[in-house]
């Protein structure tokens, strides 16, 4: 198996737990092994955005960049930075950019559907949450985001249906 994708496994695993000083210790040390896997550097840039370090986090994304311009996780990461400059626009370009290179991902799914709703798009809206939901059925979020859709949209009876759906796993609105 590749070396990296342990390491990322390792590093999912660490972030998860929210031991980031820990993950990005073992991530700097990797870089003198593994300096020209962009990876690595989505990693640091992830780990950075989670401490609100975006400073950081955009010199690790443009790190990334420069060795792999097609890196859907890279076009994730720097839409969220974009997104917090108020650059609209340019942010919603990458994460569509994202979704045509990793289209089977949730999270990037999620976070695209909030592009739709501020143009009140609800059949756009709706048809990403599903998508979304049906990769990531347990996702509270997304179950959550979808009810919301459904009920600006109204969709009442889809939304019952959701409703039922929420209680049965006991997850809360």
């Amino acid at each position: 198996m590749d070396l990296v994708k342990n390491l990322i496994v390792e590093i999912e695993q660490l972030k998860a737990e929210k031991k980031f000083d820990i993950a990005l210790q073992k991530l700097e040390n990797s870089l003198s092994n593994y300096n020209d896997d962009y990876r690595i550097y989505e990693e640091i840039a992830d780990i950075y955005l989670y401490l609100w370090k975006n400073t950081k986090a955009l010199k690790a994304i443009d790190f990334a960049l420069n060795i792999n311009k097609d890196s859907a996780t890279w076009n994730y990461l720097k839409w969220f930075l974009l997104l917090t400059s108020n650059k609209v626009v340019e942010a919603v370009e990458l994460l569509e950019k994202s979704n045509s290179i990793m289209p089977n991902n949730s999270e990037v799914l999620r976070n695209l559907w909030w592009w739709y709703s501020v143009i009140w798009n609800y059949e756009k809206w709706i048809f990403i949450l599903k998508r979304a939901l049906n990769l990531a059925p347990n996702d509270r979020l997304i179950t959550e985001d979808l009810a919301m859709a459904l009920i600006w949209s109204g969709k009442i009876k889809e939304w019952n249906i959701l409703l039922e759906k929420i209680w049965k796993n006991k997850i809360l609105i």
